[in-house]
């Protein structure tokens, strides 16, 4: 704020311009950064991005019994789902790291009369 009370527009501009710069590279780092879920004790693994797009789904043919094909395809399905979900969570933990400290600031330092930026 100026003397007198009164807001500084470029100074917000030049903030928000600063702020979008840094969301925009940390969002560029979650497409580059790989995380990987495992299940089944390394039988099935996924490889997402930081953003959570599957890039990669492994299954081990250690994991197929040719002889209960059903059963198989009833575990396969069971670790296929639990390793995305590992491989969910941490890409969530990769875009908590990145993204938190540009998000709080959006909702924590707000100026007089203008909550929120």
């Amino acid at each position: 704020m100026e003397s007198g009370g009164e807001l500084n527009f470029q100074h917000v501009l030049e903030q928000a311009q600063r702020m979008n710069e840094q969301l925009l590279s940390a969002q560029q780092e979650l497409v580059e950064t790989e995380v990987e879920g495992t299940a089944g004790g390394g039988l099935v693994s996924v490889t997402v991005n930081g953003t959570g797009e599957i890039l990669e789904l492994v299954i081990d043919p250690k994991a197929i019994d040719p002889g209960d094909p059903q059963d198989t395809a009833e575990t396969l399905a069971d670790l296929v789902l639990a390793a995305i979900r590992d491989a969910g969570r941490a890409a969530q933990e990769i875009q908590e790291e990145k993204m938190g400290p540009l998000t709080e600031g959006l909702g924590g330092a707000g100026f007089p009369g203008l909550p929120g930026l």
